[in-house]
């Protein structure tokens, strides 16, 4: 069985170029099919996911190849809208074809997607902004049908900003009669991200990244290249690392703009920052300090998707750290492999109290999802020992080199 294993204790040294983002490259590859043509994406992150969205796209006719970091969408050769069940339970990110199926070719057929298990995250939402703008949908047991002669531009009010209903939406509005508001739309960079691709492939959007989105339908889009932004939860990774290990690290490519809710975050642990052209470094004292009270919420709050790596961190931090989940409900699967590991955790409803201790020890924990796998590896760099991390598939769903990324921040693991 397929393993991570890490020689912990030592303070981080090093530098780190950051990937392209996956949160953002996955939406952007569903949006690709809605252009007749040819689409080139640079700083494109090679992770699973990506690989296994290009397989999805080539399932349903498009022709597809790399060129370095960068990737090329053919999509004229599009002739399928279903997709099908191995591919879909895969992955999360699936269900962004729906809103770009329905926007290229009138109809889509896709299984309930996969993903990892971090608690209940249903497409309600995704389905009745789909329904306002004219689409009919059907759902089974195991898939969504949905189907429409032409998509109407219409005002639809999200009761929670989801970022995935936000992005079905604006895929479907693209290219729709008549203009669409999305009220309570989801403000994450990646949302801007997409806005920004779709503009460049042509499409009419106003308000990106706020909270009301108007998008006018265009009759048809062009051929684009577009550069994708750096992943700012793979720097955050990083950054949590170097609170957990004490030491100095050097972020190549940090998307700063995107990480105004972490920074501060670290900088009250006690780390400290210099901002250079191009490089983000951080200094950390050799044991943080807590967290008094932190909560998860949706962009610009703090992402859901840094609480486990945070979680991790303050395993070793001066005091007793709070750390409430707003978004999934079972963020908190990597708390029984913590305290292996000798944290002092305990859960009280959708709260963590961590009481910071010296030291952990390394040993043998498994990963359930991405973000909880990649905090395994913090808090491994960070323990005495040495630990082997299984379930790692889980980490390179998102991760494009975290064993080179590591090793070149000073840790030893292979």
């Amino acid at each position: 069985m397929e393993y991570l294993e890490i020689e912990g204790g030592k303070p981080l040294c090093g530098q780190v170029r950051i990937q392209g983002s996956k949160n953002a490259a996955l939406p952007i590859l569903s949006a690709a099919i809605l252009n007749r043509g040819r689409t080139v994406l640079h700083h494109c992150p090679r992770i699973q996911d990506v690989k296994e969205m290009c397989k999805i796209l080539s399932e349903l006719g498009c022709r597809i190849g790399w060129e370095g970091d960068s990737l090329w969408i053919q999509a004229d050769t599009l002739d399928s809208f279903v997709i099908s069940k191995y591919h879909a339970e895969k992955m999360r990110s699936s269900i962004t074809l729906l809103g770009s199926l329905l926007g290229r070719l009138g109809q889509a057929c896709i299984p309930y997607p996969g993903g990892c298990v971090i608690g209940e995250r249903p497409i309600d939402l995704h389905l009745k902004g789909l329904e306002k703008m004219g689409v009919q949908v059907k759902r089974t047991e195991e898939q969504v049908e949905a189907q429409s002669t032409g998509i109407q531009g219409a005002r639809i009010f999200l009761s929670f900003p989801s970022v995935g209903a936000t992005e079905n939406l604006l895929l479907a509005a693209v290219l729709a009669q008549g203009t669409t508001w999305i009220e309570g739309a989801a403000r994450e960079p990646e949302i801007l991200e997409l806005c920004r691709f779709l503009e460049a492939m042509g499409a009419c959007i106003e308000g990106a990244g706020e909270s009301c989105i108007r998008v006018m339908g265009v009759k048809e889009l062009h051929d684009a290249e577009y550069t994708i932004a750096s992943d700012r939860i793979v720097a955050g990774t990083y950054l949590m690392a170097a609170a957990a290990c004490g030491g100095e690290a050097a972020l190549l490519q940090a998307p700063l703009s995107h990480m105004q809710e972490i920074l501060p975050v670290l900088r009250g642990m006690g780390a400290s920052f210099t901002i250079e052209p191009d490089m983000l470094v951080i200094r950390a004292p050799e044991r943080c300090r807590r967290v008094e009270n932190l909560h998860t919420a949706p962009y610009p709050g703090f992402a859901t998707d840094m609480q486990s790596p945070l979680l991790a961190a303050l395993c070793r931090a001066e005091g007793t750290s709070r750390l409430t989940e707003n978004v999934f409900e079972a963020r908190f699967k990597i708390v029984e492999e913590l305290q292996a590991m000798g944290a002092q955790i305990h859960v009280e409803n959708n709260t963590a109290v961590v009481q910071g201790v010296s030291q952990l020890q390394g040993c043998n924990v498994e990963a359930k999802e991405l973000r909880g796998g990649a905090a395994l590896c913090i808090a491994a760099a960070s323990a005495r020992g040495t630990s082997r991390i299984y379930g790692c598939q889980y980490i390179f769903r998102g991760y494009e080199d975290i064993i080179g990324d590591l090793k070149s921040l000073g840790i030893v693991i292979q």
